[in-house]
């Protein structure tokens, strides 16, 4: 059979050893482009950040291993080739469709505070502390949840052979991979973080030099600890010398952290039931608390769902304000009341309910932007008042979409935060996240406490919206991205563009992007969005054009069989047979 991949503009035949060719649309007028052909497949479908991640995740699938094992193997060859995104020493959100019980669910691998750390975390003399001291070194770093979530996927829905799933990614560790323009661009830029820590900068700046674009780099280290995982599972990782390592490598940085081996040994990944919101008749099914991505995508959704979003089209700046001025009020409400349900209560339902967002719809009646947004009132099973939070999220992260022949769906975003994390480089090969500055720095504002504030055990809120669009009990769009707190816009829009507009998956991942959360309009740079910024302004929105790199990997699945879009802002392919 036919092997179809989907190469995104960005990649480059010398460094992605794949076959394929790019195929580079023409440019449009409007923001409905002429994208390039979705990959087109009967059987399964595996979409990722990364050619030679796609590639292993393809070679499961081919050999008969379900979405979960093929996740497996793309996740080892992520942490490998794309080190600054997502790997072993960050944390995960899944959410899986079961073909045989037509059930969704979703796994919680999010990083936990370590046992030991106060409120005040992040403050210095009461006072939040700079972001960027913050972040860079052992002070940021959270519990990992990657490798556990690894496995438990496995146990659950695996049925290949758990050692083999590592053999890509060992392999391409021990024989070094092609360093790509991504990786290469983003060491240049960060060189001066990079260099803080030794084990960091010998491997991202040998000899002082930022490795290079169509170089080859090799982690042997990395290979080890692939090993040692395929041997004896987690627990490799959670204790003994790798675990070690991680614990030396935190408390021993410039500026140390928390980290213990408790912390690691008493690490558990929690199912948890999925967040579904209703949307013109199909049910958008996401992760819930600590992620915020479910129920934020689920208010934006339920927010437009009165408006006849499909009839104005994708060019018409109403539309966008309307869905500018939901996503406004959807992040209000995620301000306020959103963070790890474990340790505050929250109004999850409340915040979905009907009446509720009916209510709040009627705010986009006219044809300005909202003066002022702010929180609602959602109906509460018991009341609590929390302030504002004040947390920021940062771009980074990576997504994988998958679907395998027997039907069962997975969608899976993947993250150590910042780009390059703590930018602390275990002797495992492996960099550490940055997770914990996910958190509010400060504890209270005007003495009500925020939610998201730090305490032991505690999970971070998150923006991450792995999502599985279901529609007559079945999936029919498998979607996700990475790009910090940005990721519920790209979601929203990329569910819009093909359930309103009727693009197909590589159209809608490809529309030009426009995202508004807390007032200003971000408009994609260099795209037929810009177009829309004299409209908007009129509207009264401030606009602001920038950079807006999401990366984006869908799958839609329909009677012809499954169709797959990688982003073309990024390095990603689609891979179906």
């Amino acid at each position: 059979m036919r092997i179809l991949l989907a190469l995104t503009l960005a990649a480059a035949p010398a460094w992605a050893q794949t076959a394929a060719d790019s195929v580079a649309p023409e440019a449009a007028s409007g923001l409905a482009p002429e994208a390039g052909a979705p990959v087109a497949s009967e059987n399964w479908m595996v979409a990722a950040a990364n050619p030679l991640a796609s590639e292993a995740g393809a070679r499961v699938l081919r050999e008969g291993g379900s979405a979960a094992d093929a996740m497996v193997a793309v996740q080892a060859v992520l942490g490998l080739v794309e080190p600054q995104s997502s790997g072993l020493g960050g944390g995960a959100f899944l959410v899986w469709y079961d073909a045989a019980s037509g059930e969704v669910t979703t796994l919680d691998g999010r990083e936990t505070a370590p046992l030991s750390v106060k409120p005040t975390l992040f403050q210095i003399d009461g006072e939040p502390m700079g972001f960027w001291d913050a972040v860079v070194g052992g002070l940021s770093v959270g519990t990992p949840g990657t490798p556990a979530l690894m496995e438990e996927a496995h146990r659950r829905w695996g049925r290949a052979n758990w050692g083999s799933l590592f053999d890509d990614a060992i392999g391409h560790a021990e024989q070094g991979f092609t360093v790509s323009p991504r990786l290469a661009a983003l060491v240049a830029d960060g060189r001066e973080r990079l260099s803080v820590a030794p084990a960091t900068a010998d491997y991202f700046l040998p000899d002082g030099i930022p490795i290079l674009e169509g170089s080859t780099l090799r982690n042997p280290a990395y290979a080890d600890t692939l090993r040692a995982l395929a041997a004896e599972g987690a627990d490799a990782f959670y204790s003994g010398e790798i675990a070690e390592g991680i614990v030396a490598t935190v408390r021993g940085a410039a500026t140390p952290g928390h980290l213990s081996l408790e912390d690691l040994a008493t690490y558990d990944v929690i199912e948890r039931p999925a967040v579904c919101a209703p949307y013109r008749g199909a049910e958008v099914c996401g992760m819930g608390p600590p992620s915020s991505g479910g129920l934020t995508v689920g208010q934006i959704l339920g927010l437009i769902e009165p408006f006849d979003i499909a009839g104005l089209g994708p060019d018409s700046p109403e539309a966008w304000r309307l869905i500018g001025d939901a996503s406004r009020l959807a992040f209000a409400d995620r301000g306020r009341y959103m963070a790890d349900s474990d340790f505050v209560p929250m109004p999850s339902r409340g915040l979905l309910d009907q009446a509720y967002l009916s209510d709040r719809a009627t705010l986009l009646a006219g044809d300005t932007a909202l003066e002022e947004v702010a929180p609602g009132t959602p109906p509460w099973d018991h009341a609590m008042l929390w302030a504002d939070d004040e947390s920021l999220e940062l771009p980074s992260t990576s997504h994988i979409s998958i679907v395998d022949a027997d039907g069962n769906a997975l969608s899976m975003t993947t993250t150590i935060e910042n780009g390059f994390g703590s930018r602390l480089f275990t002797p495992g090969g492996f960099l550490l996240n940055n997770e914990l500055t996910d958190f509010s720095f400060r504890t209270h504002s005007d003495g009500v406490p925020i939610a998201n504030r730090v305490e032991p055990g505690k999970r971070p809120r998150s923006s991450m919206a792995p999502t599985i669009v279901m529609q007559d009990e079945a999936p029919v769009l498998v979607v996700g991205s990475p790009g910090g707190s940005r990721i519920i816009g790209y979601v929203a829009k990329t569910i819009v563009a093909h359930m309103d507009w009727g693009m197909d998956v590589q159209q809608a991942v490809e529309l030009p992007h426009l995202v508004n959360r807390f007032g200003t309009y971000d408009l994609e740079e260099g795209t037929a969005a810009e177009d829309l910024a004299e409209a908007l302004g009129a509207m009264g929105f401030e606009t602001s054009i920038r950079g807006l790199t999401s990366g984006l990997h869908a799958i839609a699945l329909g009677p012809d069989g499954l169709t797959g879009g990688a982003d073309p802002r990024r390095e990603g392919v689609a891979i179906g047979e």
